[in-house]
């Protein structure tokens, strides 16, 4: 459903695109949890997990351009995780082991949302 959405800095739902931490925030008021809007702010909601414990619909922590928490993503079972990266600008899947974002791990939080539900990104 959100796979290929344009990547939109500033942006928070589907007809505008999404930068990181909007795609987060969007698909956790969908299933009626809210979040904080940056990163920073996502960072600290919920408790934080181990990474040998993540599952479908933790929140995953990256430093990217600056130290801390820069970019966001969310955890969709295995090794993979969608996100909304600004480099070739869509929401897609990608894998935590790659050497790209596993250098730049910084940690995951796991956030209760008020209904059961899974987290899609086709």
């Amino acid at each position: 459903m959100l796979r290929g959405t344009p990547y939109h800095k500033g942006g928070s739902e589907p007809s505008q695109g999404f930068d990181c931490s909007g795609l987060v925030q969007w698909v956790f008021a969908q299933h009626g949890s809210a979040l904080p809007r940056d990163v920073k702010q996502q960072f600290v909601a919920g408790r934080k997990i181990d990474a040998q414990h993540l599952r479908p619909g933790d929140l995953v922590f990256f430093h990217t351009v600056s130290e801390g928490p820069s970019h966001v993503g969310i955890a969709i079972g295995g090794d993979a995780f969608v996100h909304a990266p600004a480099t070739r600008g869509v929401v897609r899947v990608e894998r935590l082991s790659n050497s790209y974002w596993s250098k730049r791990w910084i940690g995951a939080r796991r956030v209760t949302v008020s209904t059961t539900a899974t987290t899609r990104a086709d």
